[in-house]
């Protein structure tokens, strides 16, 4: 792969975002000769992950400034952009009607990267699947690099890949917004549904960022993708690539499918049975579609049968995504803190025949929850609203099932127990983002943990 830009040394580079991710690309840049300078908006104290002070940037020749974006950000050749700097902020929008071009991180790290990409998108199932993905790999033996949105920046791990290593990384839509060269071997488009449209102007604009992952890809790349999704399946079909489909709906001629119970693949002509679903460790049929799409990036990658199969049935899952975490008088306390959107939600529901008590809320996205209203009927006999939009839930759900408002996530697992009774189901699942009440889905998660096993 190797360089795909010219050399970048003595090149002026600026990193807007001092967090995770900035930190990273900032720190590979000037490991190869940039001149570069972080500008954040916040203050080092404020920064999320941040593990620095200005005197390390200062020993590594890093320039910066906190607090601003002062004029000095737009004296650069080109300028990267954080994940969680939109598109739209004034900064970026100033430096594109300038004439600077703005890169993401993974766009960046990929100039530098001598192993076979496998990235995975899609609005669910990112993480589970590049987890499992990396599993499968580790695995087989390769020396395997998981990275990018799964809270690992690309740029931390790049210069460790060699030609024989393997690196799989979950990219989200923010993060295909600014790649020009990024090309991965493996492209793999889990779903698409409505999501982030607090910082997308449509629907659409979100759907377009989700199809770049195939942008730069040729005719002897793979596009593994979902042909059960009524977006996803028309446009990847017109792509010129060695396209692998999967379903749980159809058994299809080439790709990944059930057939008689059984993940079955079939890729070269040649079909074979991989595994019961049954035999999966991790429950839920949205798990069925991500083991089929990682057993199928493995496959093009020319990984054994037997491999994926042991790989299936010893995947544990990961954490904050429908993790277990205690049971208590024959209550089942489950952590679903990743179900950010309302489709994690219908997913989680889906994935319990017990009677739910539902913890959600959170800082809406602009959630259409009438997807799972009928779930919701069925399936829930309490549910705890919590933050921002638990007047939202509230009125979305009071005419459906019982519906409780508490202020805090310490009320509402002592209420859940509370109104549980043997054989119930205490769900943790948000379908909102946590940033109102906490860090992040991640905090979120190890706080409820934390009063679980208090109880």
């Amino acid at each position: 792969m190797g360089l795909i830009v010219q050399n970048i040394e003595g090149k002026k580079v600026t990193v807007i975002g001092g967090a995770r991710s900035g930190l990273a690309v900032a720190r590979l840049l000037k490991k190869m000769g940039a001149d570069v300078f972080i500008s954040d908006m916040k203050k080092p104290e404020e920064i999320k992950y941040v593990k620095f002070t200005p005197e390390e940037l200062n020993s590594a020749g890093i320039k910066y400034e906190f607090g601003e974006h002062s004029e000095k950000v737009y004296d650069c050749d080109f300028m990267v952009i954080s994940p969680g700097v939109p598109s739209n902020a004034p900064v970026v929008q100033k430096a594109m009607e300038l004439g600077i071009k703005v890169w993401s991180e993974i766009e960046v790290a990929s100039w530098f990267c001598k192993a076979p990409i496998i990235a995975v998108t899609g609005t669910n199932g990112k993480t589970t699947t590049t987890s499992l993905i990396g599993h499968i790999f580790k695995t087989a033996g390769f020396k395997t690099i998981v990275a990018g949105n799964i809270g690992a920046p690309f740029s931390d791990f790049v210069l460790d890949a060699d030609e024989g290593s393997i690196v799989v990384l979950e990219v989200s839509s923010f993060q295909l917004d600014h790649i020009e060269n990024f090309k991965p071997k493996v492209a793999v488009l889990l779903n698409i549904t409505p999501d982030h449209l607090d910082r997308y102007d449509s629907f659409g604009d979100y759907i377009l960022s989700k199809f770049r992952i195939f942008k730069n890809q040729k005719e002897d790349d793979f596009a593994v993708y979902n042909y059960d999704d009524e977006i996803v399946q028309p446009y990847v079909e017109s792509l010129n690539v060695i396209k692998l489909p999967f379903s749980v709906r159809d058994k299809l001629s080439c790709g990944g499918f059930i057939e008689d119970g059984y993940i079955t693949l079939n890729f070269k002509n040649k079909k074979e049975r991989i595994l019961k679903m049954n035999n999966l460790r991790i429950r839920g049929i949205h798990n069925v579609y991500n083991s089929l799409a990682a057993a199928l990036a493995a496959r093009a990658m020319e990984v054994k049968d037997e491999i994926i199969r042991e790989s299936l049935q010893s995947f544990e899952g990961v954490e904050h995504r429908l993790e277990f975490v205690r049971e208590i008088n024959g209550v089942k306390f489950i952590n679903d803190s990743k179900a950010t959107n309302v489709n994690s939600l219908w997913y989680a529901l889906e994935s319990f025949d017990e009677p739910i008590i539902l913890i959600a809320g959170g800082r809406d996205k602009g959630n259409d929850y009438s997807k799972v209203y009928d779930l919701v009927k069925r399936k829930v006999k309490l549910i705890i609203a919590i933050g921002e939009s638990k007047n939202k839930i509230y009125n979305e759900f009071k005419n459906l099932t019982n519906v409780i408002e508490v202020d805090s996530m310490e009320e509402a697992v002592k209420k859940a127990y509370e109104n549980s009774a043997p054989g119930d189901v205490v769900l943790l699942s948000p379908a909102c983002a946590s940033f109102d009440m906490f860090r992040d889905y991640e905090h979120r998660g190890e706080v409820f943990k934390k009063l679980v096993n208090e109880l």
